[in-house]
């Protein structure tokens, strides 16, 4: 018998089992998360008698006769302050990480309430957070120490917020607090736990599917074959390539490709059921590189061939000609890796069958995406398929593809049951997108003075096993390829290929983080050959307002590209080891793909009730729709309510991606409140319009690939940047300057909060994270992935330039990506102004941040 307390309530239990199970399961004590289950990652810290540790390592045999404190057992005065440190500073994002860290900062404030900064790192070392940068984690905590310190009482503010302004994100409290509900804090009566059967090899041929042994095993109600799937049985975001089960007879493509579900009444039951299954499969040679597919002799991948549809290319001028006539010019090969996303939630998904339909809880990026695959899997009509957004921890473009919903779906559907697939971090990893490895051959010419005169690039991406979001990754790489600078004659071409790799997919940054630190290293080579500075090159190109961009359109009025230089031109020059590179990333799908997003008030019970589908997963889309419609109304906060993203409630705003949801849901928000407004001036009330609707939608045309324009129209907008980092005389990162367009601030807190998450995510992308395959088999676990953690990070400091108002959502632009493109070329740069070395593979060599040096 074991005897201890849970934020003080006595248990006792025979049992021995593992203590984060128990907690959320018997317990449902749901703040301690489970994000790697390996102690890598910290969102499942509880206290132990005062101590930090990792619930997911403990059992309960190792607590007797001690206490168990949660976030659940603070005091209320703890929860008031952390509450209002973490939400005033912007500390919270997705919010998965949230409560380990609030167990960290008890943990070091309990003992010292006047921590240095480097307490504070130290500290929360033991937690990761993907979202953030640390930078605001820190702050908040400073905050909350001065705030116990000086017995400070907070006090909440309920007004009206006007765009620009710092107001604390409406999710912040229930996420600080372990109140927000995630997928997997989610249950319901009779809820069985699915699993899922992976193929053993990256590429082999199903011959027998025996689940007789795992059907007979008590506890399991459904064990499900390709056999059973009564719709369509190949699913997929843009090219529908990827079974749901693959099927006897057939291939596996890669290892993460499923080929049997159990769902049982225990998750571990459903576990050890899908060990049971037993599959003959003939091992085939995989095809690992690009090289390989694209051989004459390779076998075919998928019936269509190797290549993925889309084949990018970019042509303005004469290339040969201008390359013939340039004073300089150089040529480089560039290779950049495989990352994984890392996002602290791995995936989840809980469907019930309800009437003549499903319901299902998702944490993806785009739930009309997943109710158009899952009814098409069913059989069944869109309306019968209701998708419905929990809160989502971090996704990055990660979660755009399905996943674990249409197994959920399909496991409930055939049970008529309610089922719960979360998949495992080893499963995460195995199976989900990554970032595009990409070879890019970039020639570049210049003139006497610096001024480009053409480029001419080639990128080769492994998109791995299936399309995902391959084709525009590989468009968002050609067309952002030249830079955000001016070049009269560009010549680009991009090929994707399918491989025996884990598929890649949507990423932040969207391709262009590979082709910028292609281009950025080419225009490093130039400055040297013309004998000016890195920062003179960079000036002498930067697009200006009615400047030709290198794919053809014309730059707006908006662009301060060269305010971004000027802003980061004190920094540069400060260090003889300091680096620099510019970068652009465009809002909005562009390209000729139509882009709309919707937006629908309702004013219900006094309050304005606003339903759109954007899902969010840690770029605070409630706040900044709630933030538009509070400045345009003069509403305050406490009369405004963001509601959860549901096909049967909330019109369709497009997926979580491209930087599109402030510009596209925002404007279309905006047009809502402005309606709204009026309606309020006429009747003097909000009480009098009770059960009035508004709708509005914001849709932009743009042009395709391959337009026969002089100047064709690409993307409505473009963030730009321009990143200094410096380096230490041991070669580590001492600051790092971020000087960012990225338009109107619509809170300035998540701006700058986007910027610094981007910012350290692009420090590990250049110099630790890589996902290695050898033989199509991942290696890496959560712990290994090369992900930053606080101590890391040096200072950063956000620049904004920006043109103040605009005709859309007040000038605003997207930010979630652009803090990510410039960090990698800048890194190098500096780098080789420190050791001479140039380099130009991903993660960068010999620097004091390789371990490979050390294996």
């Amino acid at each position: 018998m074991y005897v201890f307390k849970v934020n003080g309530v006595e248990h006792q239990e025979e049992r021995d089992r593992n203590l984060l199970e128990y907690l959320r399961k018997e317990l449902q004590i749901t703040s301690a998360k489970e994000g790697c289950g390996e102690g890598a990652c910290g969102t499942c810290m509880v206290l132990v008698d005062g101590k930090k540790h990792r619930a997911c390592l403990l059992k309960l045999s190792q607590l007797d006769g001690k206490e168990v404190i949660t976030v659940e057992g603070l005091s209320e005065r703890e929860k008031q302050v952390y509450t209002w440190a973490f939400a005033s500073t912007g500390a919270v994002q997705c919010g998965f990480c949230i409560p380990g860290m609030v167990i960290s900062a008890k943990a070091l404030l309990d003992q010292n309430l006047n921590p240095t900064r480097k307490d504070i790192k130290e500290a929360i070392r033991g937690n990761i957070c993907r979202c953030t940068g640390y930078v605001k984690i820190e702050d908040a905590i400073e905050k909350a120490a001065w705030a116990f310190r000086e017995n400070y009482v907070p006090v909440e503010e309920d007004r009206a917020w006007k765009v620009g302004e710092a107001m604390p994100r409406v999710d912040a409290k229930d996420k600080v607090l372990g109140v927000a509900k995630f997928v997997d804090d989610l249950s319901l009566p009779g809820m069985l736990y699915g699993a899922v059967l992976r193929s053993p090899v990256p590429r082999g041929l199903v011959k027998k599917i025996d689940v007789s042994e795992a059907k007979a095993m008590e506890g399991v109600e459904a064990v499900i074959t390709w056999r059973d799937i009564p719709g369509k049985r190949i699913v997929g975001h843009l090219v529908q390539d990827w079974p749901v089960l693959v099927a006897e007879g057939e291939e596996t493509r890669y290892v993460g490709d499923a080929l049997a579900l159990v769902a049982a009444r225990d998750v571990h039951i459903a576990r050890e059921a899908v060990k049971r299954i037993k599959v003959d499969i003939e091992e085939l040679k995989p095809l690992l590189t690009p090289e390989e597919a694209l051989a004459p002799d390779a076998p075919k991948i998928h019936p269509w061939g190797n290549k993925v549809e889309v084949k990018t290319h970019v042509k303005r001028g004469d290339v040969d000609e201008a390359l013939a006539k340039s004073a300089h010019v150089v040529t480089r090969v560039y290779k950049t890796q495989r990352v994984d996303h890392a996002f602290m939630e791995p995936e989840s998904a809980l469907a019930e069958v309800v009437d003549d339909g499903i319901v299902v809880y998702t944490g993806g990026q785009g739930v009309y995406d997943e109710n158009r695959q899952i009814s098409a899997m069913l059989g069944i009509p869109a309306e019968k398929v209701r998708c419905i957004t929990a809160m989502v921890g971090g996704g990055f473009g990660g979660k755009e593809d399905m996943s674990v919903q249409h197994h959920a779906a399909l496991m409930a559907w055939i049970t008529k049951k309610p089922v719960k697939l979360t998949w495992t971090r080893e499963e995460s990893l195995r199976v989900h997108p990554k970032r595009h490895p990409m070879t890019i051959e970039i020639t570049s010419g210049c003139d006497e003075e610096g001024r480009l005169t053409a480029h001419r690039i080639r990128i080769t991406s492994d998109t791995g096993a299936y399309s995902s979001l391959g084709g525009p990754v590989l468009q968002r790489a050609c067309t952002h390829a030249g830079g955000p600078y001016k070049v009269p004659n560009i010549d680009i071409e991009g090929v994707g290929v399918y491989t025996n790799n884990p598929p890649c997919g949507a990423f932040r940054g969207f391709g262009v983080t590979q082709s910028a630190f292609a281009v950025e290293g080419n225009l490093n080579l130039l400055a040297e050959k013309v004998g000016i500075s890195y920062w003179e090159i960079r000036w002498r190109n930067a697009i200006e307002p009615g400047d030709v961009m290198s794919n053809g359109q014309i730059a707006g009025p908006d662009v301060r590209l060269k305010e971004t230089l000027m802003a980061a031109k004190e920094a540069f020059e400060s260090s003889p080891y300091a680096g620099i590179a510019c970068g652009m990333k465009n809002s909005g799908l562009g390209v000729g793909v139509p882009d709309v997003s919707r937006v629908r008030l309702e004013v219900r019970n006094g309050v304005v009730h606003i339903y759109t589908s954007a899902a969010c997963m840690g770029q605070g889309i409630a706040t900044m729709t709630t933030q538009i419609v509070s400045h345009v109304t003069g509403l305050p906060v406490s009369k405004i309510k963001h509601m959860p993203a549901d096909t049967k409630l909330t019109p369709d705003a497009g997926t979580s991606t491209a930087s599109r949801q402030t510009v596209f849901t925002g404007e279309a928000t905006r047009r809502c409140a402005e309606l709204l407004r009026q309606d309020l001036l006429d009747a003097g009330s909000l009480e009098a319009l009770e059960g009035k609707d508004y709708y509005q939608e914001f849709d932009f045309k743009s042009d395709p690939m391959g337009s026969d324009k002089p100047n064709p129209v690409s993307h409505i907008a473009y963030g730009y940047a321009t990143h200094v980092v410096i380096l230490n005389q041991e070669g580590k990162l001492e600051r790092y300057v971020a000087c960012h367009d990225s338009g109107q601030p619509i809170n300035i807190k998540s701006m700058e909060g986007q910027i610094e998450g981007g910012v350290v995510m692009g420090m590990g992308y250049a110099l630790t994270e890589e996902f290695p395959t050898p033989g199509g088999y991942p290696v890496k676990k959560y712990g290994t992935l090369g992900l930053w953690r606080a101590t890391d990070v040096p200072p950063i400091e956000v620049k904004l330039c920006y043109a103040k108002g605009g005709d859309v959502v007040f000038g605003a632009k997207g930010v979630g990506e652009i803090s990510l493109v410039p960090p990698a070329p800048a890194i190098a740069l500096a780098y080789k102004r420190f050791d001479g070395v140039e380099r130009t593979e991903l993660p960068l060599v010999g620097t004091p941040y390789d371990k490979r040096k050390q294996a």
